[in-house]
């Protein structure tokens, strides 16, 4: 499994995003109903800064069908023949091997049609959430988050990651974010282990696939 130390993640949470002379250094009160290290007494602590955590919500029931269909046909003749003319073609023809006439010279046709149908469906569904992280802020405000889950069990490794670009104002109270309000989402979901190499087919199979083409 991945290190946590190595990630982006935890850069983004072990740095600050301001410069060293931009926070200024504030007393913490403890015996106090006000608490010093929150921004506001009544509003939700969201994440809007640098090294902050949110929850991503990841609800996806998608469905898609498409139906294609389409159509060809041509058909040509082509005839060259030379008429009578001072009798020359009987002459020629006698000279010609039996059944062979210059009447008929060249008779050439052609056809050809296609007819072709696809159809497609398929149903996506997905119900996860993830941690995040913001990993920048950028000067317009939009937040840039990162995160990534990983669950072994036996010697399987199921890895979840998300990553994309989110507007403050779009978190939620709970400090939650839809996937559908994120910009550039980059989900994947998938695993590694014993499982997963069991449900591939074997690499000879797939040398052959490449190298056959029927």
């Amino acid at each position: 499994m991945t290190e946590p130390e190595s990630s982006v993640e935890f850069q983004a949470m072990t740095s600050s995003g301001y410069g060293v002379n931009e926070l200024p250094d504030r007393p913490q009160s403890t015996a106090s109903l006000w608490s010093s290290a929150q921004n506001s007494l009544v509003a939700d602590r969201r994440a809007s800064q640098r090294g902050d955590i949110l929850t991503v919500v990841i609800e996806i029931d998608d469905r898609a069908e498409i139906q294609n269909s389409s159509g060809r046909s041509r058909s040509s003749s082509d005839k060259v023949s030379i008429p009578s003319m001072i009798g020359l073609p009987q002459r020629i023809d006698e000279a010609l091997p039996e059944g062979a006439s210059m009447k008929e010279l060249a008779d050439a046709k052609a056809a050809s049609s296609f007819k072709g149908s696809g159809n497609i469906s398929r149903r996506d569904k997905l119900t996860l959430r993830v941690a995040a992280t913001v990993v920048d802020r950028l000067p317009n405000g939009v937040l840039r988050i990162q995160g990534t889950q990983e669950v072994r069990v036996n010697n399987e490794v199921r890895e979840l990651t998300v990553s994309g670009f989110v507007r403050p104002s779009d978190i939620r109270r709970r400090n939650e974010i839809a996937y559908d309000r994120i910009a550039g989402a980059r989900i994947s979901y998938g695993g590694r282990g014993q499982i997963s190499d069991v449900q591939q087919p074997r690499y000879g199979q797939q040398v052959a696939d490449i190298l056959l083409p029927y």
